[in-house]
């Protein structure tokens, strides 16, 4: 099976939902097709704030730590001209002059003050013979004749022939470097000229930087002692309580954490002809400051899209989803008014022939009883005349009763298609009502009638108008208790409109159940009802041009209002 095959199955089996018209097959629906269009729209806007957010977090390290290096490649580059300048003029002298020259304290001393006036810094200035003492010195110590010839820069300076110095306190008791250059005469003898460097000068190169408060610069040798003072982590020649980061020449940053705790960006560079290591220390808060408020908007504007989206996708589920439901209902309540109207027609059917089939006997019952009453009266001498008369005309009022009856139903059965007439609501309406008259006197219902007499006729469809009235009849006959009644009454509600109230005392419905009596499938009979009666009602009368209002109360009793338009509707010939 393929991708695209596997993801259509997916999807068919993401929407799979009950065949059966219920509730829970459209609950089901909503929450699948609000899950497929909420993932769909959500998703790739997730994706896309991930993307956005990784992709902004970096670009904003990059436009700030980028001229944090910067800063920092720059300053690397002003320490070691500082530190070049100084050796290539201790180095200058002593290829310039000899050492017996430089051994003269007052040539000594004239070479350090012109010096000095060009390249401040310079402390002091001295030579040191091939036994490492002092030989001559120029400077505001007594250091002349000073032993070095066991001191580490003196063995540096031996071995690499020009040396710069850490930081260090020595002689002096003050933080300071030496930078030293050994030259060999041509006889051999070696010796050494020495110069003592205030590192004032390192603290103005770090100063110039210009960095936040809440931001550190320092020097340090690749010991890890600091050659300048820190602003968070120490004084001059305390060690770093940070870690030594990587050797590279190259200008690099790294994260890390701080022994307060702080998460800082660390750039650094080491230096290429001294050994120390220039670090720039920038808090990561102060960095993400920026985007903590970007990402703060970001966050609201994601929760606020996502929540348009649900509100969005819900809704529009929400709305397909009941006008599918209701598009089905009504499909369905078609098919059962069609089955319904079917089985009318049916017993329409049946009816007549019934009817037909009956009328033959009561005719000749008729017509029997009638030869036998005259019978009677040409015998002038027959015996118990008046009972025997009696009998006879109990026959013939049952024989009119039973035609009445059959009468009835072939009108009924007439009635299944179509006709529009003019007609009179009120023999409409006693005409149904004889239908339930037996179930009324068996019951002990009483039924009383109010009926307009002045009550034009109007032009509807005599079938349709019983069966929205019996269906209204049974409702009621069905809410009463027995020994309960019913009223009916007809009156006139303006020229063009005639209205008909049912009215019963029986249990009454909430206004739960008024607010769906209309809807199909809908009932309060869980037992024998199908929902269909007062939706087909409404259909019939909506059809006719009138309307249909009912009024109930939970156990005071039930009206229902029809209004029924005195000339016909435009919708009344299509149909029932």
């Amino acid at each position: 099976m393929s991708r695209l095959e596997r993801f259509r199955s997916l999807f068919r089996t993401a929407l799979d939902v009950p065949e059966e018209i219920a509730p829970e097959r459209y609950q089901a629906l909503r929450r699948k097709i609000t899950l497929l269009l909420t993932t769909a729209a959500v998703v790739p806007l997730l994706i896309l704030s991930v993307i956005n957010y990784h992709q902004y977090r970096a670009t904003l390290t990059r436009e700030i730590v980028t001229p944090v290096r910067g800063l920092v490649n720059k300053t690397r580059h002003s320490f070691e001209l500082f530190l070049a300048e100084r050796a290539s003029t201790v180095s200058l002298i002593s290829q310039v002059y000899t050492p017996a020259e430089l051994a003269d304290e007052r040539n000594l001393n004239r070479i350090f003050r012109a010096v000095k006036g060009e390249f401040p810094g310079f402390i002091d200035l001295g030579l040191i013979n091939e036994n490492g003492v002092h030989a001559s010195y120029v400077g505001p110590y007594n250091l002349k004749g000073k032993d070095y010839s066991s001191a580490d820069w003196y063995q540096q300076t031996r071995v690499k022939g020009v040396y710069v110095s850490d930081v260090f306190m020595g002689f002096r008791r003050f933080p300071h470097i030496v930078i030293a250059v050994q030259r060999i005469t041509d006889d051999g003898h070696s010796w050494v000229l020495r110069a003592t460097i205030d590192t004032g000068q390192f603290d103005r190169l770090i100063a110039s930087m210009g960095l936040e408060p809440e931001s550190d610069a320092f020097l340090v040798n690749t010991a890890g002692v600091l050659q300048t003072p820190s602003r968070f982590y120490g004084a001059v020649l305390d060690q770093l309580p940070l870690p030594m980061p990587p050797m590279t020449y190259e200008t690099a940053t790294l994260e890390t954490t701080d022994p307060a705790g702080r998460d800082v960006f660390i750039t650094y560079t080491y230096f290429q002809h001294a050994d120390f290591v220039l670090m720039a220390v920038k808090p990561r808060a102060d960095i993400f400051k920026p985007w903590t408020t970007l990402r703060s908007d970001l966050i609201l504007l994601f929760v606020t899209s996502v929540a348009l989206i649900l509100s969005v996708a819900f809704g529009l589920t929400d709305l397909l989803v009941r006008r599918m439901r209701a598009s089905d209902e009504r499909r369905i309540a078609a098919f059962v008014q069609m089955e319904h109207t079917q089985k009318l027609s049916s017993i329409g059917r049946l009816a007549a022939g019934v009817a037909h089939e009956i009328n033959n006997p009561l005719a000749i019952i008729n017509e029997k009883a009638g030869l036998a009453s005259d019978l009677m009266e040409l015998a002038k001498d027959f015996p118990e005349r008046e009972r025997f008369r009696a009998l006879v005309d109990a026959i013939l009022r049952s024989v009119e009763r039973c035609r009445s009856i059959t009468h009835r139903l072939l009108g009924f059965s007439r009635r299944m298609d179509v006709n529009i007439e003019q007609l009179d609501v009120n023999d409409v309406l006693k005409e149904t009502m004889s239908f339930l008259e037996q179930e009324a006197l068996h019951r002990s219902i009483s039924t009383s009638v109010s009926l307009d007499p002045a009550m034009p006729r109007i032009a509807s469809d005599r079938g349709q108008l019983q069966q929205v009235f019996l269906n209204i009849l049974n409702n009621a006959f069905a809410a009463v208790q027995d020994g309960g009644s019913v009223t009916l009454a007809t009156w006139l509600r303006d020229p063009d409109t005639v209205g008909v109230s049912i009215k019963d005392n029986g249990k009454g419905m909430s206004d739960e159940v008024l607010r769906h009596i209309f809807e199909p499938f809908f009932t309060t009979k869980k037992t024998s009802g199908t929902g269909l009666g007062m939706f087909i009602t409404y259909g019939i009368i909506k059809r006719l041009g009138g309307d249909i209002a009912v009024q109930s109360k939970e156990g005071t009793g039930t009206t229902v209002t029809v209004f029924l338009p005195v000339k016909a509707a435009p919708t009344a010939t299509l149909g029932s």
